[in-house]
């Protein structure tokens, strides 16, 4: 830096000498800063991140409300042994599993009875081809009121109740009392399943339906609780819902008999003549978290069959 010589050294050297004291200050700032920035570079070189948890797994499942104990029991069990698998499930009815499915909203579709012809066909249409597993079986039982002195009735009788053919206990054996009949809502499976097995008795060109006067009820708990309260009541209920506090009919193909109780040796055996099979449906062969997810439900997961009252695989 060249300093003129003037009759004002000292103002003009005062002027210049403040500017090398600000550059100065700046240049120790920078240098400074520098530094700061090293130091932080090399303290985060040193630390090392957590390393991220394995990718989450999750199973959307949906549908039938027979269904829906059980299959929140192989939920809750398989999360335990797999962390990395979260199951979501929730009820509503097989139709309304079913529509998910199809929908494309879940990966598995609780279904107490076979998809519908036309439930394929619109499966098809959005391009899924359904695949069907059977994951355990079920007894339908009748159940009535304990203080009600019937104990059994044939498939026949139980059809002509239900359609209103039959409207006094007297009828079947009872006391003279009206009969109050208790049904699951259109949309359940076991609905379906009872109106096309009993009331119609398998025969595909019966139309007959439920009497009008049939009370329709959102839940298997719905129909315990009423008939637990209601001495002329009549339900229907997969086995597993049924409590000691209801009195279970035995039923029989025909009057000739025999009249037999539900339970998993009548089942297997194949006497007791209202049983099913319970599926699960996935959108096509699955693979992955999900085909092993469906084969332990279909091994391992068969202790919570028999747990809860249903039957399980052979």
């Amino acid at each position: 830096m060249q300093l003129r010589w003037c009759n004002g050294w000292t103002k003009c050297t005062g002027r210049r000498l403040g500017q090398l004291g600000r550059c100065t200050a700046l240049i120790s700032f920078l240098f400074l800063s520098v530094g700061v920035l090293a130091a932080c570079a090399s303290s985060s070189s040193a630390y090392e991140l957590p390393r991220t948890s394995p990718a989450v797994t999750t199973i959307e499942n949906m549908g039938s409300d027979t269904l829906v104990n059980l299959a929140l029991a192989w939920a809750e069990d398989y999360m335990q042994l797999h962390p990395e698998v979260r199951i979501s499930v929730t009820g509503g009815g097989s139709g309304t599993g079913i529509a998910a499915l199809i929908n494309g909203t879940v990966d598995i579709a609780n279904v107490s009875r076979e998809m519908k012809p036309e439930e394929l066909e619109q499966a098809h249409a959005n391009g899924i081809t359904p695949r069907e597993f059977t994951v355990a079986r079920d007894a339908i039982a009748v159940v009535v009121h304990p203080s009600n002195p019937v104990t059994g009735l044939t498939i026949e009788q139980i059809s002509q109740i239900y359609t209103g053919r039959i409207t006094n206990w007297r009828e079947v054996g009872g006391e003279d009392r009206p009969i109050v009949l208790l049904s699951r809502e259109s949309n359940s499976g076991t609905y379906m399943y009872f109106l096309e097995h009993v009331i119609r008795r398998g025969d595909p060109h019966d139309e007959s339906l439920f009497s009008p006067d049939t009370l329709l009820m959102p839940s298997s708990e719905g129909i315990s609780v009423e008939v637990r309260q209601n001495p002329n009541a009549i339900g229907y209920d997969g086995l597993g819902y049924v409590t000691p506090d209801q009195k279970v009919l035995a039923v029989a193909a025909s009057a000739d008999g025999p009249y037999v109780l539900p339970s998993i040796d009548t089942v297997n055996q194949g006497t007791y003549p209202i049983s099913r099979p319970l599926y699960m449906y996935t959108a096509g062969e699955p693979t992955g978290v999900l085909k092993d997810y469906l084969d332990w439900i279909r091994t391992e997961g068969q202790k919570h069959v028999i747990r809860l009252g249903f039957v399980p695989l052979r």
